[in-house]
C-alpha cells in the first residue's frame, strides 16, 4: 500500500477545470485549452505523498525548471506559453505556475544516466547490464559509466514504481521512429544539461524527462532537471564506492528509514510527519541546487 497519506482537495478556480492531482502538481486546464501546471509544496518519498510540506519546493522547481528551459532551447522545443497567473487564482499560486501547451504526451518516462547509481546499479550487479544495455565490470557505485546512456521506464500510477524497460520494448510500444527520437532527444538535452551543471561544481548523474507531440513536433514537457527529477551531486565530494551526498530528498529518506521516526518501511502503515530540522535541511539543499546553478540568489 502507498500513494496519499492525506490526498488534498483541489483548488476550485473560476474559468479553469481540474484535471488532475499528482504526487506534487495539480494539472488545470484553461478556457482555451491550455494546461496550467501548478507545483505544490509537497514532498515524496518511498511512493508514499508525505503529510509534511517543505515551503517554497514547488516555486524552486517551477523557476529552476523555467531556467533549464531557456537553456535548453535551441536544443528542444518546450511546452512553456507563460507564467502569468489565471484571473482569480490565489495569490500563492505565483512563482509556481506555468502556463502549458497541452500536448500528445509519450508514455514513458526517459531516462539519461551518466553515473551508476540507483535502480541502474541493483540491475548492474545482478548482470552487468542497465535496461538490457551491456556495461564493463568493475562499476561501483557512483562510477561514471564510459558514456551516457538512455535507460527508459514505464510511467506509473501515483504510489507504484515506475518500471525499467529496454530500449526493443518502448520501441514496441510507441514506434520505433518514436523511440529513435526520444533516445537523441533525451541524450543530447543530458549531454547538455551535464556540461552547464559541470562547470558549476555539480555532477548531474542521471534525470529523467518527458516528452510529447505538438503535431509532428517532438516537444520537451513538465519539469525538466531539478532536484525531484535528477540526481545531482557536489562534485568536490564524489567519491565512487559509496552513496553520494546530493542535492534532494536525501535527508527526508535518511530521517524515514532512521530508528528516530519509528515508521517501517515494509508495514502498511503510512510515514509519519517530518520534524522542523528535516524540513528546513531539506528545503536548503532545494535553494542551494537553485542558486548554484543559475548563479543567482534565491528569492
Amino acid at each position: 500500500m502507498s500513494g496519499f497519506v492525506e490526498k488534498p482537495e483541489p483548488i476550485e478556480v473560476p474559468g479553469l477545470v481540474h484535471l488532475h492531482t499528482g504526487k506534487v502538481r495539480e494539472l488545470y486546464q484553461n478556457e482555451a485549452g491550455d494546461l496550467v501546471m501548478v507545483a505544490s509544496d509537497r514532498m515524496s518519498a518511498f511512493d508514499w505523498v508525505l503529510p509534511t510540506e517543505i515551503p517554497d519546493k514547488g516555486r524552486v522547481l517551477t523557476q529552476l525548471s523555467l531556467w533549464w528551459f531557456d537553456q535548453l532551447r535551441d536544443l528542444a522545443p518546450n511546452h512553456v506559453i507563460g507564467t502569468e497567473l489565471p484571473a482569480g487564482a490565489p495569490a500563492d499560486w505565483a512563482g509556481r505556475t506555468l502556463i502549458c501547451k497541452s500536448l500528445k504526451m509519450v508514455p514513458v518516462e526517459c531516462v539519461a544516466r551518466g553515473y551508476l547509481t540507483g535502480s541502474g546499479l541493483l540491475e548492474y550487479d545482478e548482470s552487468r547490464t542497465v535496461c538490457g544495455l551491456a556495461l564493463p565490470e568493475g562499476l561501483v557505485d557512483g562510477s561514471e559509466l564510459p558514456g551516457p546512456i538512455f535507460t527508459p521506464a514505464t510511467k506509473a500510477e501515483v504510489g507504484e514504481h515506475d518500471e525499467n524497460v529496454s530500449y526493443e520494448e518502448v520501441a514496441r510500444q510507441v514506434g520505433a521512429e518514436t523511440a529513435a527520437q526520444l533516445r537523441q532527444a533525451t541524450l543530447a538535452v543530458y549531454s547538455r544539461a551535464r556540461d552547464i551543471a559541470r562547470d558549476r561544481g555539480i555532477i548531474l548523474a542521471d534525470t529523467k524527462f518527458e516528452f510529447g507531440f505538438d503535431g509532428d513536433t517532438l516537444v520537451l514537457a513538465d519539469e525538466v532537471l531539478t532536484p525531484d527529477s535528477s540526481r545531482f551531486w557536489p562534485a568536490d565530494q564524489w567519491q565512487p564506492g559509496r552513496a553520494q551526498p546530493s542535492y534532494d530528498k536525501q535527508f527526508v529518506r535518511n530521517w524515514l528509514t532512521s530508528a528516530e521516526s519509528g515508521w517501517d518501511r515494509k508495514s502498511e502503515q503510512p510515514p509519519p510527519p517530518l520534524p522542523q530540522q528535516v524540513v528546513e535541511a531539506t528545503r536548503a539543499k532545494y535553494v542551494e541546487a537553485y542558486e548554484r546553478l543559475t548563479g543567482t540568489a534565491w528569492s
